[in-house]
């Protein structure tokens, strides 16, 4: 037991390094693939009739009068937690500006320069002005809320139809459900759904569900102020949740299937047990491992798909505030936001492959 200690302490260290090595990767091709986008941020901050000298402050304010390699190493020291910055001379590009940072100083390094630990600067919006931290922190959480609803549709309700399709294998059952999910939970994309489920279900059959098209989770009441319509949520969680919703499915009920044909089973089943304990408490505790695992990585993958979902059902996320930066050729709330994005993905695949390598040595070795 000492000996594996330190193995695991090796083994999160290396993840932890190989998460950062993945993130490092993501924000060095965003910066790049951005800079080849056409466009003059100065024109579109302040319009076809800006003078050459208003062009020329603009470029120097963001620093884009600069060499690409600089304006490379400066994304980079924004957007680190811990970065170095001049206390000193407010004209230089890694000024420690107030109006930026937050920080709290660390090293004074010499006369001019210091390194701190600030909140990472994603830029500011070139057509609200406002930093897209702001924006981000806003629209992140309906965002996480509508992942996370949808999320747990798909969970429940997959475990739920995978379980019974593996239980009546090859029936009518199984069968129709097998169809279903690939019709409508493999073959069309989230955007066809988004159409589908709000034409149907937010304009022809309005008068039974009660539900509207369109709407986000906080809406404005003339007399109430500002609360909370979580039937806003139903359709546009739904939409989203298709798609893992038939991944969840096929993925229980082969893997089910798979853990009810060892010897195990087999041995519960001759001692007399009721075939439900055998499926409840023997094998489908085996058979989720793979599930949790899919889980996991869907629910990253939902923050950054919900893109098309909230702009179908006018739900106030990330997703459909990424769709108007992009119609506004708004580009730092687009870097921004995907940041955000490759972070989630990062933090929630390690921390499921360093759980995974703790509770199963087998994982660390390979």
């Amino acid at each position: 037991m000492p000996e594996a200690k330190p193995k695991v302490i090796k083994y999160i260290i290396n993840k932890f390094f190989y998460g950062l090595l993945v993130l490092f990767g993501v924000i060095t091709t965003i910066f790049f693939l951005f800079k080849l986008q056409p466009g003059d941020p100065a024109t579109i901050i302040l319009g076809q009739r800006a003078t050459e000298e208003a062009r020329a402050a603009i470029h120097r304010d963001l620093g884009l009068d600069r060499p690409l390699l600089e304006q490379y190493l400066n994304y980079l020291n924004d957007l680190s937690p811990v970065s170095v910055h001049s206390t000193v001379n407010s004209k230089s590009i890694w000024y420690l500006n107030p109006q930026k940072y937050s920080w709290l100083p660390l090293i004074k390094l010499g006369q001019t320069k210091c390194l701190v630990l600030k909140t990472p600067y994603l830029r500011r919006s070139y057509i609200t002005k406002r930093p897209v931290s702001d924006i981000i922190g806003e629209t992140l959480p309906e965002t996480a809320v509508l992942a996370f609803s949808a999320m747990l549709i798909a969970t429940v309700l997959g475990i739920f139809l995978g379980v019974l399709t593996a239980v009546k294998k090859n029936s009518f059952f199984d069968r129709s459900v097998f169809v279903l999910a690939t019709v409508f939970g493999m073959s069309a994309p989230s955007f066809l759904v988004g159409l589908i489920v709000a034409w149907l279900f937010g304009y022809i059959l309005s008068s039974y569900t009660g539900l509207h098209p369109s709407g986000s989770l906080f809406e404005l009441d003339v007399w109430e102020g500002e609360k909370m319509k979580l039937s806003n949520l139903i359709l546009p969680a739904i939409t989203l949740g298709v798609r893992p919703l038939s991944i969840v499915i096929q993925l229980t009920r082969s893997s089910l299937l798979d853990v009810l044909s060892q010897d195990y089973i087999r041995t519960a089943k001759a001692k007399g047990l009721s075939f439900a304990k055998v499926v409840s408490k023997h094998a489908l505790r085996n058979a989720l491992n793979p599930v949790v695992t899919a889980i996991s990585g869907w629910f990253a993958g939902l923050m950054a798909g919900a893109v098309f979902v909230e702009k179908i059902f006018s739900w106030k996320g990330i997703g459909n505030e990424v769709v108007e930066a992009l119609n506004n050729n708004d580009l730092p709330v687009v870097m921004g936001a995907t940041t955000i994005f490759a972070v989630i993905f990062v933090i929630i695949n390690s921390v499921v492959d360093i759980i995974y390598g703790v509770l199963d040595p087998r994982v660390r070795i390979k």
